[in-house]
């Protein structure tokens, strides 16, 4: 699967990703965890220092709720790397990129429809906000 970066299309390295359940027991000091849609980032809290990676869920594209669950773990403090996974677009990129996002995972499908240039461009249709006010 490739994986958006900011500088490119990569090839998502192998991560055995764990559940929330299993940290607990988890010994390993750099973790890789998956977060579903609906997980509330609270309950990672605890182990924020364990975890290295976090892959985040988004089932659709209208699920939105992938982009509140980053904004509240780098609220929270969380250091490591977010990865979006699933099902987003290039429009969303510089969205998932103000919540906290690192990477983005997406469908071979998708990568073939939308280019990384179209992934860059995306990016630079938005204005900082100091650019935004001054635009009115």
């Amino acid at each position: 699967m490739p994986l958006v970066t900011k500088q490119d299309f990569q090839q998502a390295p192998d991560v055995t990703y764990i559940s929330i359940e299993e940290i607990e027991a988890a010994n390993d000091t750099s973790l890789s965890v998956n977060a579903s849609s609906d997980t509330d980032a609270s309950v990672l809290v605890p182990h924020l220092e364990k975890i290295a990676l976090i892959g985040i869920d988004f089932p659709g594209f209208a699920d939105g709720r992938g982009f509140s669950i980053a904004q509240r773990l780098r609220r929270f403090g969380f250091k490591g790397e977010l990865r979006a996974r699933g099902h987003l677009i290039s429009d969303q990129y510089p969205h998932a990129l103000a919540c906290g996002f690192d990477t983005v995972e997406i469908s071979d499908e998708i990568a073939e429809r939308q280019p990384f240039e179209q992934w860059r461009a995306a990016t630079e249709k938005v204005l900082p906000p100091y650019r935004v006010k001054r635009a009115g």
